[in-house]
């Protein structure tokens, strides 16, 4: 099915409040909405990099409004969303690195579940609020090591403290859209996303962005498991499916308040060496090596069934693997060059958004 276009003209002037907008995910939803003419109003820590894609297209100064504090913080939540008055709520601030969770875990569960309860408690009582979007993640799903893809109605569970964090914020949202956020008229959906890439992404322990950095120190990386399969997106492919599920929310309610997986079509679910062997033939002088030392428990087979958002959104990925990896590859080189960055990304999602 054609995916449907994200819909500029339902987005201009709406106020949108957004968790976690410093982040790589969160900065790029950000700046299309506001390219769209939304009013975005964001709140998260502080951009968790250095650099950054916030700081690097100066985000702060695009967006109607950047609150930087922590969502465990209610009472500055909830007196944030009063003032933004949103009509759309995306929740993104999260703990969300696997490997993190391990050595942090009371962190991990603190953001990503009281951080969950947190969104719904504010926003709950607030009159402008139609739609929340909350985005868990591909792994909430109990891990079953199956070539089968996971559907949205397959058990929840969760191996280490994020994916188990995770499924856990998927049965919380479900308690508070039952009980609370329907009798005040909000309708909300939770979002699955596969493993998105995309230029602007410097976190530690991601498969790209520890590549880049291993060029640019002139390192062997380290690749802890190559034979996992996950399925890889672009950025750009599960924010437009998201901006489509808040749309049919806010327009049709209850018949799109459920859970969501968006992925890439099963061609694009490769193992990690294949990922790293193909850039490797972009940047010649790269190397990796397999890590032995990890004890930590990771799903090597990871898929997602998407046929759900294809049916009834309307919604399906545009872009493939290759094109993908492309154009992120594309994003660090215009970046290394000194380019406008701002500029760049803003002809990143104009291309998309044609193709």
């Amino acid at each position: 099915m054609e995916n449907l276009e994200v819909k500029p003209s339902f987005w201009k002037n709406r106020s949108v409040f957004l968790t976690g907008h410093t982040g790589f995910k969160g900065g790029w939803l950000a700046l299309w909405l506001t390219e769209m003419g939304a009013n975005v109003y964001g709140y998260s820590l502080k951009a968790p990099t250095k650099p950054s894609f916030f700081d690097v297209i100066d985000l702060k100064s695009k967006i109607k409004s950047s609150n930087i504090d922590n969502i465990l913080n209610l009472l500055n939540l909830k007196k944030s969303i009063e003032e933004a008055k949103p009509s759309v709520i995306f929740h993104m601030a999260a703990q969300p690195l696997v490997r993190q969770s391990y050595y942090d875990p009371l962190e991990t569960f603190n953001t990503n579940i009281i951080g969950s309860v947190n969104i719904f408690e504010a926003a709950k009582k607030i009159e402008s609020v139609k739609a929340i979007i909350n985005i868990t993640s591909d792994k909430c799903y109990e891990s079953q090591e199956r070539d089968e893809p996971y559907k949205e109605t397959d058990k929840l569970g969760g191996y280490d403290p994020y994916s188990s964090s995770k499924a856990c914020s998927e049965i919380i949202t479900s308690t508070y859209r039952n009980l609370f956020l329907s009798l005040n008229g909000i309708k909300i959906a939770t979002a699955r996303a596969g493993n998105v890439i995309g230029g602007g992404d410097w976190a530690t322990d991601r498969l790209i962005p520890d590549f880049i950095r291993s060029i640019d120190q002139k390192k062997i990386l380290n690749v802890r498991s190559p034979n996992a399969v996950r399925p890889w997106q672009h950025v750009f492919d599960p924010l437009s499916g998201y901006m489509l599920l808040a749309e049919k929310l806010v327009l049709y309610g209850d018949n799109f308040a459920e859970a969501w997986n968006f992925g890439p079509e099963q061609n694009s679910a490769k193992t990690v060496s294949w990922i790293l062997n193909r850039l490797s033939k972009k940047f010649l002088n790269s190397k990796w090596k397999i890590e032995n030392s990890t004890q930590l428990k990771e799903t090597s087979l990871l898929k997602l069934d998407i046929r759900k958002a294809k049916s009834r959104l309307g919604w399906a990925p545009r872009w493939s693997l290759e094109t993908s990896l492309d154009q992120t590859i594309k994003w660090y080189k215009a970046f290394k060059e000194n380019e406008d960055m701002f500029e760049f990304s803003i002809k990143q999602i104009k291309a998309f958004q044609s193709s």
